[in-house]
């Protein structure tokens, strides 16, 4: 029987065991995946020639697996927990709290599904399809309608620093997401975005900048302040430090992306304001590591005796380097060094791992006992556990960065007479092969640290029995004497601290974005480029769809050695009518901008089929299906109308013979072919239409056109 004047909230913790679950399993498969991956590039013929494992869709899969699967599910697990208990209040209805669980779930395994089988849009960490994207905005709506609901029928009105972290994230999300995700269909499985060139590149890292800086950053500083306290039953350090933390990050954070295209052909005021905001978050991420370090101050005894606390300690330590690093590469001169190399593997990883994962570890080995009322968990394994992952991390991070840093010397290196020192693109690989020896390694001992939490966990909750959390609540919500001054009032407001929140990212966003939706600022007309061909541009979408923009960009940049090596500098014109933009992230082959003509056709046929048949050293997988592969000539009519719909200025005849056009650019490519000595009837092949992309890049300038189409 309840005291006169309260009443018990249940809590709907069968929810959190499931999302609990969720992180669990996907954490196996992303791990997984990503050490796979990593051997692949250590050995090449472990891509094992299956289509659907390459490295190139592998590595999509990888990431969307450790991001959306394996982070999400913590995420969200942290998130029904924490905040019944911030809010006391039950969720706001539990069929919505299912919903959202099974759409997730459902989502993932669409997405594990769809990028083996090569349906990208070949954006990183965006690259899920047009029905994927639609499902993820219904997912996401039935989240936040879930905790906002939630927070309307809070029996608490003060909202706690986690809880600004976790509607920062929410509605971010909902910004980033639908923003980057507007395309327009081609198939079931196939769309084209509406932007185009440098605005597709700008707008791809605002949203890629900011999912890391709002799906793997402010989520995790929310379960950061709620977990950490309670598990070193310590009270924030600084809540003033909180405020300035929050207000600082949510703002200066979304103005950053554009450090990801330094030395690009992006505008120049563009790549200044991506600089300078990203070293002004060095202030407000140091803020929070210390604020959540320094939260552990009177308990740091605890270190010796609680794994959890070891696990939290970690993470934020790995928090704080990643936030030094982030604006440290943005740099200029820094990122002429690293950007392109595994620094920056390096650095995403320990990000990832070091962060994520160490904090997902320990909010698990915290939920746990009291999700399943067990006290079953070995202490010794969950050492083992740690001591595993910090050394796989670490390994990792060391292997990477010195891989990367050696690549960027080796690239930049020069002799006395002003020539490159290393021409060959393929031994500055072969040096840093021994260093990716060493990251699958670390990432073996990352996996067996976590297996070892699977079994652990599995031994403790096995024939457990579940049990909802209970709390007694006045029966009306009380006010504090000091929720009317300051801040502490806006924190009773939840609409108008959410309204606020948004105000502040999208008046960043819109300020960043908007000069850039204006192309004739940038493109000069008189320097215009031919769209692609029928056939180029089915050539484009196998590239696409074999995921080739993960290990080769197609954007030199306006350094000496990058121009030396590869060719003129990439102009803003060159990626006019480019949907989606190329211009890469990562450099394991070389730049492709100006490839085109560099070889004869029969080239680049035994590159696809066997690259070390004409590169003896290297560690590209083999496309063999791409001969036994016919190209979809049909499918041309409605992608060219598509294109041209979005103003790609195909004349409409091409684009009402689409297919016949593209019979006949590859009747001659075949026919040249032959003629090199390739074997036969290779017209009908995907083959051929890569070649033809492949021979068009670089070559599709045409000065002094006059006036746009």
């Amino acid at each position: 029987m309840n005291p006169q004047g309260t009443q018990t909230i249940t809590f709907d913790d069968k929810i959190v065991r499931y999302f609990l679950l969720a992180m669990i399993f996907w954490a196996a498969a992303a791990l997984s995946a990503g050490l796979l991956a990593a051997l692949q590039l250590a050995y090449w013929p472990l891509n094992m020639n299956l289509e659907w494992i390459t490295f190139g869709r592998l590595r999509p899969l990888h990431t969307n697996a450790a991001i959306f699967a394996f982070a999400g599910n913590a995420i969200f697990a942290g998130i029904y927990h924490s905040s019944q208990r911030l809010l006391k209040a039950r969720m706001f209805n539990d069929i919505l709290s299912k919903l959202h669980f099974w759409g997730w779930q459902a989502i993932i395994l669409a997405a594990a599904i769809t990028l083996p089988l090569g349906y990208s849009q070949a954006k990183e960490y965006a690259e899920l399809e047009w029905p994927l994207d639609i499902a993820i905005t219904v997912v996401w709506v039935i989240f936040a309608v879930n905790f906002f609901g939630t927070i309307a029928r809070r029996r608490e009105r003060h909202l706690y620093v986690a809880l600004w972290f976790y509607i920062a994230t929410i509605v971010t999300v909902a910004v980033l997401h639908i923003v980057n995700s507007i395309e327009i269909p081609v198939s079931l499985t196939q769309s084209y975005p509406v932007w185009v060139g440098i605005q597709d590149a700008l707008i791809q890292w605002w949203y890629g900048h900011n999912a890391v800086a709002f799906f793997l950053t402010t989520p995790f500083l929310g379960l950061m302040y709620y977990y950490v306290p309670k598990a070193a039953n310590r009270p924030v350090y600084s809540y003033r430090l909180s405020i300035i933390h929050f207000w600082a990050l949510v703002f200066i954070y979304i103005w950053a992306g554009p450090h990801h295209l330094l030395y690009t052909s992006m505008p120049d005021w563009a790549q200044t304001v991506g600089m300078v905001f990203s070293i002004m978050l060095w202030a407000p991420s140091w803020g929070g590591m210390i604020n959540g370090l320094l939260t552990l101050r009177g308990a740091w005894h605890l270190l010796r005796t609680e794994p959890v606390i070891k696990f939290f300690v970690a993470a934020i330590t790995f928090y704080g380097m990643a936030t030094f690093e982030g604006p440290l590469l943005s740099i200029k001169s820094v990122s002429a060094l690293g950007h392109y190399t595994d620094w920056i593997v390096g650095h995403v990883h320990g990000g990832a791992l070091g962060w994520n994962g160490m904090l997902s570890f320990g909010m698990a080995y915290f939920l746990v006992p009291q999700l399943w009322k067990t006290d079953r968990l070995s202490k010794k394994w969950m050492e083992w556990h740690f001591w595993l992952a910090l050394l796989g991390v670490i390994l990792y991070y060391v292997s990477m960065v010195s891989a990367g840093i050696t690549q960027g010397l080796m690239w930049q290196a020069l002799n006395p007479e002003g020539k490159l020192v290393y021409p060959d693109f393929v031994e500055t690989v072969m040096r840093i092969v021994p260093l990716y020896w060493v990251r699958a390694f670390a990432g073996l001992l990352y996996l067996s640290g976590f297996v070892l939490m699977v079994v652990n966990i599995v031994r403790a909750i096995r024939h457990q029995p579940v049990q909802d959390g209970t709390i007694q609540v006045a029966a009306t919500v009380s006010r504090s004497p000091n929720e009317d001054a300051g801040h502490r009032r806006l924190e009773g407001l939840a609409t108008i601290f959410t309204v606020l929140t948004l105000i502040a990212v999208a008046v960043a966003s819109m300020i960043s974005i908007f000069p850039i939706l204006n192309l004739k600022q940038y493109v000069s007309y008189e320097k215009t480029v031919e769209p692609w061909s029928p056939l180029e541009l089915a050539g484009r979408d196998i590239y696409v769809k074999e995921g080739c923009y993960v290990c080769h960009s197609q954007q030199i940049r306006q350094l000496p050695f990058d121009v030396l090596r590869f060719g003129a500098a990439s102009t803003i014109e060159e990626s006019m009518w480019d949907r989606p933009f190329q211009w890469g992230s990562k450099r394991t082959g070389p730049d492709l901008a100006r490839v085109g003509k560099k070889y004869p056709h029969l080239w680049h046929y035994r590159h696809m089929i066997d690259p070390r048949a004409v590169t003896e050293k290297s560690i590209m997988p083999a496309y063999p299906w791409l001969v036994a592969k016919d190209t979809d000539f049909i499918g041309l009519r409605k992608k060219l109308s598509v294109l041209k719909s979005l103003g790609t200025p195909y004349p409409d005849d091409t684009v009402a013979n689409a297919d016949i056009v593209a019979q006949k650019e590859a009747a001659v490519i075949a026919r040249e072919l032959e003629a090199q000595g390739a074997p036969q009837g290779l017209e009908k092949k995907e083959i051929v239409a890569l070649i033809a992309y492949l021979q068009a890049l670089g070559q599709k300038a045409t000065p002094n056109a006059g006036e746009r189409p």
